[in-house]
């Protein structure tokens, strides 16, 4: 019997065992689980208190966060945009859309020294708003970016 075989049937057989573990959450990778939410920021109903809750309460104007999206976005349910951060010591980035029912769309977390502080992400828009991008640093500071879209078919129920 070819001894490639023999290796792939034994490698079978124990892949088979595990499966029900994992897929009862019993067996979890420990690397692939989720970081913990910041629940509050993401459930606040008006940007100030999402911006309060995330931690970004003070954010300075930086030219060195660039946000690239359209100016009108013919649908609100799928705005793409492009965030950059040329900070040195990015360590998150959150998105948050200023008139929709929660503020905070998206926070990116960046680990290690060689992560590149770049996101794209798709917003669902639910009117013409004003989008923020809240940089966090390594030493503690958040910066802030702004960009108006206006949309002309909501994203949102509208």
């Amino acid at each position: 019997m070819n001894e490639l075989r023999r290796r792939l049937l034994r490698g079978g057989s124990s892949a088979s065992l595990l499966l029900p573990l994992l897929g009862s959450g019993l067996l979890m990778p420990g690397r692939v689980l989720a970081a913990e939410w910041n629940k509050a920021a993401f459930t606040a109903r008006n940007v100030n208190d999402a911006l309060k809750h995330w931690g970004a309460g003070n954010a300075s104007d930086s030219r060195d966060v660039l946000i690239n999206a359209p100016e009108i976005a013919e649908n609100g349910a799928k705005v793409e945009i492009d965030v950059t951060s040329q900070l040195p010591g990015t360590r998150s980035i959150a998105v948050f859309a200023d008139k929709n029912p929660m503020p905070l769309c998206a926070a990116i977390d960046f680990t290690g020294s060689n992560a590149v502080p770049y996101c794209r992400l798709q917003l669902k828009l639910a009117e013409s708003s004003r989008i923020r991008a809240v940089v966090k640093t390594s030493d503690g500071k958040t910066y802030v970016a702004f960009k108006e879209i206006k949309v002309t078919l909501g994203g949102c129920g509208g």
